[in-house]
């Protein structure tokens, strides 16, 4: 009788042993449970601030903000069809603050151009601040005019692109992002791979590969500065820095300018430029 009490009383304790056991699990796993659930619902109320992600757009409500979009560099030459598509086009980006049109033809623009290209401007532009159109007249016809330092820019920013050149304004927007956090850097659509040429007597000359070439090796070295977004203080650094041999060759040959900029900018840095991949509109 007694053993069967004192197996009784010994399987009691177990069990409520087993009980408080069981308790002390249940709450633990209760309190993470209800960790986990708090932090979830955190995160979900800072994501959109995190992302920057609106139904209408990448990063759309940074370019809300006075003084933080961009300037776009347009060169153009005699094709005034295509200077008219392209400001019609770019005019809807949500990040512009201004468009500089790079003119080196003989002649001045027409007062018909420029009242079109205003109105088109005013009529199409987002945001509060309305963004502004300026023709930065030549004298002289040089591709190095492209690159002239421009006093008046409100925005460190500068997106470089020709008039041929048309890429959806959420391309622009995002690169225009990812510009923001490497802004010493070139960043752009359009890279190109350069390697020594091993030629026999040609050791100090490179071979250029285009398109196919960064397709082949996936691999660049250089970003073109016909669709590319970089800092201001480098059309200062091209107009007073640059050697003049290398602005005289240009001068001359009518190119390479694009090469000239993007190794300026890889000089002054130490740093490569960034491809950003984007749809291109033809």
């Amino acid at each position: 009788m007694r053993g069967s009490l004192l197996t009784n009383r010994r399987g009691l304790q177990r069990f409520r042993q087993l009980a408080i056991t069981a308790a002390g699990s249940i709450k633990i796993k209760l309190l993470l449970c209800c960790c986990i659930v708090f932090t979830l619902l955190a995160l979900a109320g800072r994501a959109p601030d995190f992302m920057r992600w609106t139904k209408h757009g990448v990063y759309a409500d940074q370019f809300s903000v006075p003084g933080k979009g961009y300037a776009i560099l347009i060169n153009t030459w005699k094709r005034y069809d295509l200077l008219k598509q392209s400001i019609s086009h770019y005019s809807s980006c949500a990040g512009l603050d201004s468009i500089h049109i790079v003119w080196s033809e003989p002649n001045p623009p027409s007062e018909s151009l420029v009242k079109y290209l205003n109105h088109v401007l005013q009529s199409k532009s987002k945001g509060a601040k309305q963004a502004e159109l300026k023709f930065d007249i030549n004298k002289e016809d040089s591709l190095n005019n492209r690159f002239k330092e421009i006093k008046d820019l409100r925005t460190d920013a500068v997106f470089s692109i020709d008039d041929d050149v048309i890429f959806p304004c959420s391309s622009v927007e995002f690169a225009f992002n990812v510009w923001q956090s490497a802004p010493d850097t070139m960043v752009g659509f359009v890279p190109r791979a350069h390697w020594f040429d091993r030629l026999e007597g040609k050791k100090d000359y490179f071979t250029y590969g285009g398109w196919w070439s960064v397709w082949w090796t996936g691999t660049y070295s250089m970003v073109l500065s016909k669709a590319a977004f970089f800092h201001k203080k480098y059309l200062t650094l091209y107009t007073n820095e640059m050697p003049a041999s290398i602005r005289e060759y240009i001068t001359k040959n009518r190119n390479c300018e694009d090469i000239a900029m993007s190794f300026l900018i890889a000089n002054a840095t130490g740093a490569p430029p960034i491809w950003v991949k984007g749809r291109l509109f033809i």
